[in-house]
């Protein structure tokens, strides 16, 4: 499970932005101990459900019986604001190895040293990670040359949908395009006075994984031109899927309508989802949902599949949005070789892989365990690992700023998907320009 998305990420781009002001460096006697020696690290995580704290420690386990000279010292539920103030306080109780969900503030860990460079670990170890990793997972994990993390575990992004619903509206099958999408979501709403019994889909930005990062996989983009600057507004790209969501806002009852009945749903990390309880009868999301809807007894047959894709990239479907937990170390810890090899161990070692999936229910991170018969899930789960694999999946570009230019475009979308923004490609410019002052001021 993830918690660090744009619906939840601006406090955590806040307290990186202060952290990057207090690491600029890593230590650089750091990795000057002796890993063969008798030592404790610390390892910091942002788990907290039970089961997961659980699949965590199990790994540890493992980890501490293959190197019974390392203990590890587990601490969960860090968010990245307590990660921020351990780094930048630094001292023997802070973290040596430490883990973030957000994926989208890479390149502002990585540019600002406030994760060590673990290329020469890499070196060392002679690690071949195009051998080990999907691209996409080696894209994210580095910024601009330098690489301070490693993949810890995947999130791929798919449609899960209300086959009882599908059948009860004579749809055979989940939609593949865009076009079809937005017709079985008109076909699967049933109004009710001034909200609705059932809505075939919720397109709304504030809705729970509808952002624009998850949408814009459907369509091929780059965020950014070859020199670095926004490309949001050369890109139609862009400007389809802003078209497309809009439309799709207002033909299933309108932005008001869908913010009102939006407020009746349950939280998005509990039973009362409103995809569990049939309120929506298809929701954008990660790999993670299909266990939560199970968990949660949803009284209806569960299906999954890839989101939908542009209408003239129907020859791409099967892709989609992949995101992650990172894991690297910190630049103050005196015990760099040892976190090294807990690191090394968590994200390469196809059994710790592959058993960590089993226990946290996300997707594996390295191609060995992608294709590892000891996986252990429902078979629809394999939706997910075929997403991981795609070759056009795609994730969100790094930048320096981290997740801010994808805070400032939600908001954008924000205001357009309501009506405050009338011209688009004026907004779209406008846009772009501050996303290229805000990444200018970081530099």
């Amino acid at each position: 499970m993830r918690t660090s998305r744009l619906t939840t990420t601006a406090v955590a781009v806040a307290a990186i932005s202060v952290l990057a002001t207090a690491c600029t460096g890593q230590s650089e006697a750091g990795a000057s101990d002796d890993p063969d020696a008798k030592t404790t690290i610390n390892f910091w995580h942002g788990w907290s459900a039970p089961a997961e704290v659980k699949a965590v420690q199990d790994n540890i386990d493992r980890f501490e019986k293959a190197h019974p000279n390392i203990t590890v010292k587990v601490s969960g539920n860090i968010n990245d604001d307590k990660l921020n103030q351990a780094l930048r306080a630094g001292g023997s109780d802070g973290p040596d190895v430490v883990s973030s969900f957000t994926t989208a503030n890479v390149g502002k860990f990585c540019s600002s040293g406030a994760f060590t460079d673990l290329q020469p670990f890499i070196e060392k170890s002679k690690l071949d990670l195009e051998k080990t990793f999907p691209k996409v997972l080696q894209d994210y994990t580095q910024f601009e040359g330098k690489r301070c993390a490693l993949p810890l575990l995947t999130d791929a992004y798919g449609l899960y949908y209300n086959k009882d619903a599908f059948e009860k509206a004579g749809i055979t099958a989940p939609p593949k395009t865009m076009s079809e999408l937005a017709d079985v979501a008109e076909k699967l709403t049933v109004e009710k006075g001034d909200t609705y019994q059932q809505l075939g889909f919720m397109p709304n930005f504030h809705g729970y994984e509808t952002v624009v990062s998850h949408y814009m996989p459907s369509w091929e983009h780059a965020y950014f031109d070859e020199n670095g600057k926004s490309n949001i507004a050369k890109d139609p790209a862009f400007a389809k899927m802003f078209t497309y969501q809009k439309k799709l806002v207002d033909s299933l009852g309108g932005y008001s309508k869908l913010e009102k009945y939006r407020g009746t749903f349950g939280d998005e990390w509990g039973a009362k989802h409103p995809f569990h309880t049939g309120q929506v009868a298809m929701q954008l999301d990660g790999e993670w949902r299909l266990g939560m809807a199970e968990d949660a007894e949803a009284d209806f047959e569960i299906g999954v599949a890839p989101m939908p894709v542009a209408d003239d990239e129907a020859d791409s479907y099967g892709k989609g949005y992949l995101s992650g937990t990172i894991v690297g170390i910190a630049p103050a810890s005196k015990k760099q070789n040892a976190a090294w090899e807990l690191v090394k161990f968590m994200t390469t070692d196809t059994e710790a892989v592959v058993n960590f999936s089993n226990g946290i229910r996300n997707v594996p991170s390295t191609l060995e365990a992608l294709k590892s018969p000891d996986l252990k899930f429902d078979p629809r789960f394999k939706t997910f690992l075929d997403i991981a694999q795609h070759p056009e999946s795609s994730t969100s570009d790094g930048a320096v700023n981290g997740a801010t230019y994808q805070l400032t475009l939600q908001d954008f979308g924000y205001q357009y998907e309501k009506g405050a923004v009338k011209d688009l490609q004026a907004g779209l410019e406008k846009t772009a320009q501050q996303i290229d002052t805000d990444i200018a001021k970081a530099k």
